[in-house]
């Protein structure tokens, strides 16, 4: 139901022109809806009466454009058309996400106020902070120094040898080794014997067993075997490979 009358009693409203209210009170079984929705000047029927449809469903209910076609009769282009201009005024979102399987999902969340009324009564937050790429690695090679310890006691370092050491390790990751070797290169085969130095062990060891440069890989053998990007299809919400979104072939054959 909507807020416009939120206790009024049931009756019928007379001796005026237009829609007259017969205004029971619900008291289980309803789901709230705001005038800015069932009233929206931008948005179509369709839109706001699917939208309604969402915002009464339970949480986890599918709502892709296939399970709502087997609800209705407006049909997949209709919907989807729908469902894009909830998107649009803030009603919707759908955001594509790669589950550890390799799967592609779309997770969808119905908002019952409009996105960009919520966004606007939010405390302003600072922008979050941006590291360059050098200082990146740079900091992965201290938390690598820092972690040694754990490895080992004895390679226990100082806050200035840490920061020392720290480019030697990012030499390291800038030639593709991951961390995880490089820790393990530190780490193993240690002596028997005290580690007096371990800054000096550590430099020495990060020295002389520096790895050369991967070799250049040519631009067109590197394109020519990188697959292109999972893409959410516009019509049916299936996944599909492609350089650039759409349609997947059978939606693109059917228009």
């Amino acid at each position: 139901m909507t807020d416009q009358h939120p206790s009024a009693p049931a009756r019928a409203q007379s001796g005026t022109s237009g829609v007259q209210h017969v205004t029971e009170r619900h008291e289980d079984n309803f789901t709230v809806v705001g005038n800015h929705l069932a009233q929206h000047p931008d948005l179509s029927l369709t839109a706001i009466g699917l939208a309604v449809h969402i915002q009464s469903l339970p949480a986890g209910t599918p709502i892709g454009i296939k399970a709502l076609t087997v609800k209705f009769q407006e049909g997949e282009i209709r919907i989807a058309a729908a469902l894009r201009e909830l998107e649009t005024h803030g009603y919707l979102t759908r955001a594509r996400e790669r589950l550890q399987s390799g799967r592609v999902v779309t997770r969808t969340v119905s908002y019952n106020k409009p996105r960009t009324t919520i966004l606007e009564h939010r405390p302003a937050s600072p922008p979050p902070r941006t590291e360059s790429p050098a200082l990146k690695p740079h900091r992965t090679a201290a938390d690598l120094l820092t972690g040694l310890r754990a490895a080992d006691s004895r390679l226990l370092l100082s806050e200035r040898d840490v920061h020392r050491l720290a480019p030697q390790v990012s030499a390291w990751l800038e030639r593709g080794v991951p961390a995880t070797a490089v820790e393990r290169t530190l780490t193993s085969g240690l002596p028997h014997d005290p580690i007096k130095h371990p800054a000096a062990f550590l430099a020495h060891r990060l020295t002389t067993l520096l790895p050369p440069p991967l070799p250049a890989v040519p631009a067109h053998a590197e394109s020519a075997l990188r697959p292109d990007p999972f893409q959410t299809c516009d019509g049916c919400e299936r996944a599909f490979r492609a350089p650039h979104p759409g349609s997947c072939r059978d939606c693109r054959k059917a228009a």
